[in-house]
């Protein structure tokens, strides 16, 4: 009679409310204790809910850690949306960087998950049948779509060469940003007082210079995003 009790329990929750529950608490033990936390029984607990309710709601511990990934890549998109706004598209394009680091500096752990650099034991992402690619194509596309967006504000400012497809300067700004964030989360920056200054900046500067952009007005867009960022945390 107990088990049967505990399966009406579960039918009866909704399952978004559950997804919810559990990546929220998948999400805040990843964070206290690394990937080695995942797992059912303690994700379940932490969410207040059955064992059961992993594997009767998501199918199971492979499927929560892709879930993980998909809220990763959603709160990425959250922060690249949340760069301050400007009529500067350099600037623009080094606070959405900065965003991404603040949030890759939050969440380090959830953010190793999302880019296939740590996993949780032998569990990895679930492959996704066919149908469901598309959809789990589209977590990462829809955060990246920010990028692609100011890049395609950068081509039409002037400030770069003309006739250059924004859908290929976005992934060149993203894996300098994405191999700075890397570096500095395993702490080989640490060499350096000031890595954003003295490391990001600089690359960034020469990344979007080798576009066409001038040097100098490069380099006073990037600081004064740089500065704009440092004045809000301040």
């Amino acid at each position: 009679m107990p088990p049967k009790a505990e399966k009406t329990a579960i039918v009866r929750l909704d399952r978004d409310q559950a997804e919810r529950q559990l990546v929220e608490a998948a999400i805040a033990l990843l964070a206290a204790d690394g990937p080695t936390a995942i797992k059912a029984r303690t994700v379940a607990e932490a969410a207040g809910l059955s064992t059961m309710a992993v594997y009767h709601h998501l199918g199971g511990l492979p499927e929560l850690v892709q879930a993980i990934v998909d809220r990763g890549f959603r709160d990425l998109g959250d922060a690249f949306a949340s760069a301050p706004a400007s009529d500067d598209p350099v600037s623009t394009l080094f606070s959405m960087a900065l965003e991404a680091r603040r949030f890759a500096q939050a969440n380090p752990h959830l953010y190793d998950l999302m880019f296939g650099l740590s996993t949780r034991g032998s569990y990895r992402p679930v492959q996704p049948t066919e149908s469901e690619t598309r959809g789990r194509v589209d977590n990462f596309q829809n955060a990246y779509a920010h990028l692609v967006d100011a890049c395609q504000r950068l081509v039409n400012s002037g400030r770069v060469r003309s006739g250059q497809d924004p859908a290929a300067i976005a992934p060149q700004l993203w894996s300098a940003v994405h191999g700075f964030v890397t570096l500095e989360l395993g702490a080989h920056l640490s060499p350096f007082a000031d890595p954003v200054r003295q490391v990001l900046l600089p690359m960034m500067v020469n990344v979007v210079v080798g576009l066409g952009d001038d040097p100098q007005s490069s380099t006073a867009s990037h600081t004064a995003a740089l500065d704009a960022a440092h004045a809000v945390t301040s």
